[in-house]
């Protein structure tokens, strides 16, 4: 065959071929990610999820962004094929993996216990005797609430429950239990808590009974904060000055998620400043300093995945002793997320601000049911 005949009928061949390639390619692009992996800096600095538009799926079947709604319905969907301890594995490697994720863990985990009494028929032992640790305990806290919330006499049962134990963890879910006994109501809620018979275990009843009014769970309709707007406006941290001695400082602490959640956090990365500076109409109460410290617990809480940028937050406050307080409450959250003994040392070595830096390895004897 004669060259130039030979070129010709080359290019015939591989054109057809080139066509036929084409035909049978799917050319539809793949959607980027790349602004909406978990690993991808939002426009507040943030590996936070992003707020709206659609989160495309992982090979999994995953969602490449998890929301509350996704990542509880994936929980629940595990916990009624298996059990409750295959669900909290999961969403424990979930929240390790992608630490985002902590910002809601912690009620969905509630919801495990919530079902976890219903599916045993309230055979609490049972109930508990999967690993619960995950997300601050919060499976051990819905769980208590739950039973509390079934019970005939609340008051004789809160007392039973956690007992011969009597853990920090399993009397702060007793404490959110007496608010969905008491309907809401704090003064109702707090002699619940005072059936406890010393002040360490009421404090520590108290720390989950203002967690809840501060942040009720969000997919509870009956769980709405009790926080009426005249007497926010004549008192910002109403209803903290208002409670026995004993319990102020709980009330304090847990006060900044509702200011927090009230000012859109998620996008709005400058109200941790403004919460601190907020935290100042404590003062003349004694409350600022557990107010601060709440800051810094809930900065870590929603910024588990940032840790250095946390502690900068922290490091706007105008004062000193506003500055470690803050600081502190980075510590307290951080530990109780991760229960290990080397956690604290962790977060210290990725504080870049000495003097945070500072704080952070002073930090200690918060109350170690701190969530």
């Amino acid at each position: 065959m004669q060259p130039r005949v030979f070129a010709i009928l080359t290019a015939l061949l591989l054109g057809v071929l080139g066509l036929g390639s084409v035909a049978v390619t799917d050319w539809t692009p793949a959607p980027s990610t790349s602004a909406t992996a978990p690993g991808a800096a939002t426009a507040a600095g943030s590996n936070a999820p992003p707020v709206g538009g659609a989160a495309t799926a992982t090979p999994t079947g995953d969602p490449a962004v998890w929301t509350r709604s996704t990542l509880r319905n994936k929980m629940m969907a595990e916990m009624q094929a298996s059990d409750p301890g295959v669900a909290l594995a999961d969403l424990d490697r979930i929240t390790k993996q992608l630490p985002y994720t902590v910002r809601f863990c912690h009620p969905i985990a509630h919801e495990l216990g919530h079902e976890a009494v219903k599916r045993y028929n309230a055979d609490f032992q049972k109930v508990i005797s999967f690993p619960h640790e995950t997300c601050a305990a919060g499976y051990l806290h819905g769980a208590v609430e739950e039973m509390l919330n079934a019970s005939a006499q609340p008051e004789v049962d809160l007392l039973k429950l956690c007992a011969p134990k009597n853990t920090g963890p399993c009397i702060h879910g007793v404490g959110h239990g007496t608010m969905f006994v008491a309907k809401q109501d704090v003064a109702k809620a707090r002699d619940l808590c005072n059936k406890f018979t010393t002040d360490q275990n009421r404090i520590r009843c108290s720390e989950g009974l203002f967690m809840q009014l501060f942040g009720p769970d969000e997919e509870d309709e009956k769980a709405k904060a009790n926080l009426p707007a005249d007497k926010l406006a004549q008192d910002p941290l109403y209803p903290c000055k208002d409670q026995p001695a004993l319990y102020q400082s709980a009330c304090y602490f847990y006060a900044p998620t509702f200011f927090l959640s009230s000012h859109d956090y998620p996008n709005h990365p400058e109200v941790y400043g403004e919460a601190l500076k907020w935290c100042l109409n404590g003062k003349a109460s004694g409350g600022a300093v557990d107010c601060s410290r709440g800051v810094g617990s809930r900065t870590m809480k929603y910024n588990l995945d940032r840790e250095d940028w946390a502690a900068e937050q922290c490091a706007t406050a105008a004062d000193g002793w506003q500055r470690k307080a803050c600081a502190e409450g980075l510590v307290s959250y951080y530990t109780v997320n991760y229960t290990d003994g080397g956690a604290a040392g962790r977060l210290c070595a990725k504080i870049t601000n000495k003097e945070m830096q500072g704080y952070c390895r002073s930090a200690s004897g918060l109350s170690a049911s701190l969530d």
